[in-house]
């Protein structure tokens, strides 16, 4: 399948069976998503791999954060990626550049799942960024949570695909 194919087909997963990629999968894919554009090669990005207990951990953090009850939103899918930008001293690259950088790495990971075959969906919130969700996932001072795949096992259900942008409506030509 070409990336074309793939970017066209590609779709969120919001429910998903309890399979999940190996550890060997997910890190040929990281591999694989780590080529994604990034000025000056800093890398400043990083993925942190939540699975099993992992996920009622956060699960607590999740309801710390809110004022809540535990979320139960974590046990949705068998494997969680964290993503996290994790930006590095340039005089070149500004923080929001690098943070575009995790976002792209995410994104590539997101669609590298998708076409291995594997059910995934980017999900955030508005205690991403709050400090008990930040304490959960050991972030060092200057980094920030951009959200996590949930990624498992496809169900056997068709779905249908979404459709595509018009994209006469998103590309214009420059005014000057």
């Amino acid at each position: 399948m070409s990336a074309l194919e793939a970017a066209r087909r590609r779709r969120s997963w919001s429910k998903v069976t309890d399979d999940a990629p190996t550890r060997e999968e997910l890190l040929e894919l990281v591999q694989a998503a780590g080529r994604v554009a990034d000025h000056s090669s800093l890398a400043p990005w990083r993925l942190i791999e939540l699975r099993g207990a992992d996920r009622a951990a956060l699960g607590r953090a999740i309801g710390e954060a809110t004022g809540e009850k535990p979320s139960s939103k974590p046990l949705r899918a068998p494997l969680l990626i964290a993503v996290v930008s994790s930006p590095k001293p340039s005089r070149k690259v500004p923080e929001w550049e690098q943070e575009a950088v995790a976002s792209g790495v995410a994104h590539l990971l997101s669609l590298l799942l998708d076409e291995a075959g594997w059910g995934v969906i980017w999900r955030t919130g508005g205690f991403v960024r709050e400090p008990a969700i930040a304490r959960a996932h050991g972030l060092a001072e200057g980094e920030r949570l951009l959200g996590w795949l949930y990624v498992g096992g496809r169900p056997d259900r068709e779905r249908a695909p979404r459709a595509l942008i018009d994209p006469e409506a998103f590309v214009s030509r420059f005014p000057g």
